[in-house]
């Protein structure tokens, strides 16, 4: 049988899991008896509405990229002041979170330049891929000739015998 919980007591110990509390998920478990599968399927459903819960005692720098990507995406509109609160009520530092930022922007470069080099590399093997291709129809209609030309050589050498040159 499953154990149903409030909204109101699921969203204190989603809470708890945040900073600057940041309560580790088997602590969590300790304190209110909710089984460690049930907590961490709890914090997956929040980071995937894009909410940063980290679930451990570990520093803001050593988070999950999920979890500060959800950051910067929740700062993304604030204002200074706004930024400085949000800072605050989690234990964070504004630099924090522009290092995390700057860290996402070069990723989402270097992954546009991946995929601009994986592009200039497809590119390159059709090229290669065409010149092979074509020298192979080539050779195989100098084989195909020479081919023609042994036959023929073997007929004329069958109808006339063979030539007094040899």
């Amino acid at each position: 049988m499953q154990k149903s919980y409030s909204k109101e007591f699921k969203e204190s110990v989603i809470k708890k899991m945040m900073p600057p509390n940041a309560v580790s998920v088997p602590q969590l478990c300790k304190e209110t008896g909710v089984s460690d599968v049930t907590l961490c399927k709890w914090r997956k459903e929040y980071r995937n509405r894009g909410i940063a819960v980290p679930g451990d005692n570990s520093k803001a720098d050593d988070w999950i990229a999920e979890d500060k990507l959800a950051v910067v995406i929740e700062t993304a509109g604030f204002n200074s002041a706004q930024l400085s609160e949000y800072c605050r009520s989690r234990g964070l530092y504004p630099e924090q979170i522009d290092q995390w930022k700057t860290a996402a922007l070069l990723g989402y470069q270097r992954h546009a330049q991946a995929e601009k080099e994986k592009n200039r590399y497809r590119q390159e093997e059709r090229k290669q891929i065409k010149h092979l291709e074509s020298e192979l129809r080539r050779k195989e209609k100098a084989l195909a000739e020479t081919a023609a030309l042994l036959v023929l050589s073997k007929k004329c050498e069958a109808i006339w015998g063979v030539s007094e040159e040899d």
